[in-house]
C-alpha cells in the first residue's frame, strides 16, 4: 500500500536502488546480505520501500516497509490527501447502520433523489449519530476511520461537506418525506406522537430564525422543530420547522393539515399538555381527529374531578394496573363548558408518585416559610407567596410597608397535598384507563428520541452561514434519527423479549460498545478483523439478527473492498 505523501529518498551511501518492473520504476532497500555457499558470493536480500516521484526527482511516495525501516528515523508530514484511510477502522456501527439503511431502503429512496453525492449524505447522518456531533468541519477526522458509504469510500473534505450542506434541497426533501410517508399502512388505525422544541441559531442569516421564547435561552434567535411519530412501529414520519415566535398550539392544526396531506386519515394523536386549547380540540373534532392528551392532575380543569372521585378506586384490584404499578378509573365529561361532546377522563393514582410529589410541595413551602421569616420587621416583599400564605404588612405612617408576618393558606396547601399522586389523560375515543395509559406511555420513546436529537446528535443548535444549509442539515439530521430510533427498537425489543435490564443496551452505550469492533490494515494491504467479538457485542448484535459469524463474513467481504480501493489508489499513483 502506496501513501498518497512524499518523503525524501533515504541518503546512504549504499543499500538503496532502484528497479524497473514491467515499465514502473520502484525503490528497494537492502535489508541483509547472505553469503552463498554454493555460489561463493553473497547476495543482498531486499524490500521494496517505495516509488520514485516522476515529477519531483529525489521524492518518493512510500510504502508500509518504508514505515518500518525507516518510519522511526524521520519525520512523516501530515496527510495531505483527503483519500488517505487509517490503520485501523472501527466497523461495528457501520455494519448496523448499514442493515437499517438496506432494511428502509434509505439508500434507494436518497439515491434516487440526491444522485451520486447520496453516499455523503447517509454518511454525514451517520457521523453525526456517532459522533454526537453536527459540525461539518470535523467530519474528515470521523471519515478517517470509518468505512463509508460514498463511493469508492472516498473522504470529502471539509470544504466539500460545506458546500454540500449549502445546497437547495427543498424539493428533495419534501420528495423524501412523501415517499417515506407514502410507504405507511394508511388505512388502518394509527396514533401519532407529536412533539416540538426550538433550536439556537448560532451564526448566519436565516429567515425563520427569530426572537422567541426559548427552552435553553442563549440570547440568540431561535426556530421551532417538531417530529411526528407512529407510535406503533415508532417511527418518525415527518418534521417541520417553523419561525421562532410561534407557539406551539398555533402551529397545531397546520400540522395536523400536513398529516392529512400525507394520507393519514384514520388516526389519532398524544398530544403533550402544552397542545391543549379549546380552538385546537374543536378543529380535531371538525376534521374526524381523535386525540389523547395529559393533563396534569392540579390542572383547575380536572382537580375537581379528581378529587371527587379520590377514594373511590384506589384500592380495588381490579383498577390496578400492574405494568405501570398505578390504579386508574375511566370517567366520562365535558373539557370545557362549551364542549359538544364527552370525553372520556382516565384519572391515575401512584403511591410512588404521591411520596416525591408531596416531598416537593412540603420543602416548597417550607423553604417559602423560612424566606418569610427571615424577612419580618423589614421593607421585604413577599410577592409571589400569596398563593399559599396571607401576607401582613403596616405602615405606621411611615411610606414604606413593613412586613410583619404570614400565615399559611391551610386549605390551599391541604388541597394541593390532596392531589399528589394523581394524573389524568383525557381522550375523544372510548378506551379503558389501561388502554389509554399503554398508548400515551408509547409516547416516552418519541419523548426519548426527541431528546436524543438534541443530546445525542449534537444538535442543540445549528451552525450554519444560510437557510438552505441550515435546512439541509435539518433533513440529514431526521434521516439519523430515522437510524436511530429503528436502533433504539431494536435493543428494547431485545430487553423486553430477554426480560433483562442490559445497561449496555442504551443507544449511546451499544454503539461506544460496537465501536470497539475493529479492522486493521495489514502488510498485505487487506483489512482484518483484529479481535473475536466479545461476549457484549454478541449480545448486541443479538438484537439485529447477527452474530459473530456474521460479523466475519462482513469483515471479510469489507477488507477486499478496501484491498480493491488501495490497488486503485497504487495505480492512480503509478
Amino acid at each position: 500500500m502506496y501513501q498518497r505523501y512524499k518523503v525524501r529518498i533515504p541518503d546512504l551511501p549504499t543499500g538503496i536502488s532502484i528497479k524497473n518492473i514491467k515499465g514502473s520504476d520502484y525503490i528497494y532497500y537492502v535489508v541483509k546480505s547472505k553469503y552463498d555457499p554454493s555460489k561463493k558470493r553473497t547476495s543482498p536480500q531486499t524490500r521494496p520501500i517505495g516509488k520514485p516521484c516522476e515529477d519531483d526527482p529525489g521524492m518518493m511516495y512510500p510504502n508500509d516497509n518504508y514505515m518500518r525501516f525507516f518510519g522511526d528515523l524521520v519525520e512523516l508530514p501530515e496527510r495531505l490527501d483527503d483519500s488517505f484511510r487509517s490503520y485501523c477502522l472501527r466497523v461495528g456501527p457501520f455494519f448496523i447502520i448499514r442493515k437499517i439503511v438496506a432494511e428502509y431502503h434509505l439508500d434507494e429512496i436518497l439515491d434516487e433523489l440526491i444522485g451520486k453525492e447520496s453516499g455523503l449524505f447517509l454518511d454525514l447522518a451517520a457521523y453525526s449519530l456517532l459522533t454526537e456531533n453536527n459540525a461539518g468541519q470535523y467530519y474528515p477526522d470521523y471519515a478517517y476511520n470509518h468505512p463509508l458509504f460514498t463511493d469508492d469510500m472516498k473522504i470529502y473534505s471539509d470544504s466539500k461537506v460545506s458546500s454540500f450542506l449549502g445546497q437547495d434541497m427543498t424539493d428533495q426533501r419534501i420528495k423524501f418525506l412523501i415517499e417515506w410517508n407514502g410507504r405507511r399502512k394508511h388505512k388502518e388505525k394509527i396514533y401519532i406522537s407529536y412533539d416540538s422544541t426550538n433550536k439556537n441559531c448560532q451564526i448566519g442569516d436565516v429567515d425563520f430564525a427569530e426572537y422567541g421564547h426559548p427552552k435553553d435561552d442563549q440570547g440568540k434567535t431561535i426556530f421551532n422543530y417538531s417530529i411526528a411519530y407512529d407510535h406503533d412501529n415508532r417511527d418518525p414520519l415527518f418534521y417541520e420547522e417553523y419561525p421562532g415566535s410561534i407557539n406551539d398550539v398555533s402551529q397545531l392544526q397546520y400540522m395536523l393539515n400536513k398529516a392529512a396531506g400525507y394520507g393519514y386519515k384514520n388516526v389519532g394523536f398524544i398530544l403533550d399538555r402544552g397542545y391543549f386549547s379549546e380552538s385546537n380540540l374543536r378543529y380535531m373534532d371538525r376534521n374526524g381527529f381523535d386525540f389523547l392528551i395529559m393533563m396534569k392532575g392540579m390542572k383547575d380543569l380536572v382537580s375537581d374531578l379528581v378529587l371527587s372521585h379520590k377514594g373511590s378506586f384506589e384500592e380495588e384490584r381490579k383498577n390496578s394496573i400492574r405494568t405501570y404499578k398505578v390504579s386508574g378509573i375511566t370517567v366520562k365529561g365535558k373539557l370545557f363548558d362549551s364542549d359538544e361532546k364527552e370525553r372520556y377522563f382516565h384519572i391515575y393514582y401512584s403511591n410512588r408518585k404521591n411520596i416525591s410529589e408531596r416531598e416537593k410541595v412540603e420543602t416548597k413551602i417550607d423553604r417559602m416559610k423560612k424566606y418569610l421569616h427571615d424577612i419580618e420587621g423589614t421593607p421585604g416583599r413577599g410577592d409571589g407567596f400569596d398563593k399559599y400564605f396571607d401576607l401582613v404588612y403596616y405602615h405606621e405612617g411611615k411610606p414604606d410597608e413593613t412586613f410583619v408576618c404570614a400565615r399559611e393558606k391551610e386549605d390551599v396547601i391541604n388541597r394541593e397535598i390532596k392531589l399528589c399522586g394523581y394524573f389524568v389523560i383525557v381522550s375523544s375515543q372510548k378506551m379503558s384507563a389501561e388502554e389509554a395509559l399503554n398508548l400515551y406511555k408509547s409516547r416516552d420513546a418519541s419523548e426519548k428520541l426527541f431528546r436524543g436529537d438534541k443530546s445525542y446528535l449534537g444538535n442543540r443548535s445549528e451552525r450554519t452561514h444560510s437557510e438552505e444549509s441550515t435546512e439541509t442539515k435539518i433533513f440529514i439530521e431526521f434521516i439519523a434519527l430515522i437510524i436511530r430510533n429503528r436502533i433504539y427498537t431494536y435493543l428494547k425489543d431485545k430487553m423486553a423479549e430477554d426480560e433483562k435490564k442490559y445497561n449496555f443496551m442504551s443507544v449511546p452505550a451499544a454503539l461506544k460498545e460496537l465501536e470497539k469492533i475493529e479492522m486493521s490494515r495489514q502488510p498485505d494491504g487487506s483489512y482484518r478483523l483484529n479481535f473475536a467479538v466479545t461476549k457484549t457485542q454478541k449480545l448486541i448484535l443479538g438484537a439485529f439478527g447477527m452474530d459473530e459469524q456474521n460479523i466475519k463474513k462482513q469483515a471479510m467481504v469489507l477488507g477486499n473492498k478496501l484491498k480493491e480501493l488501495s490497488e486503485k489508489e497504487i495505480q492512480g499513483i503509478a
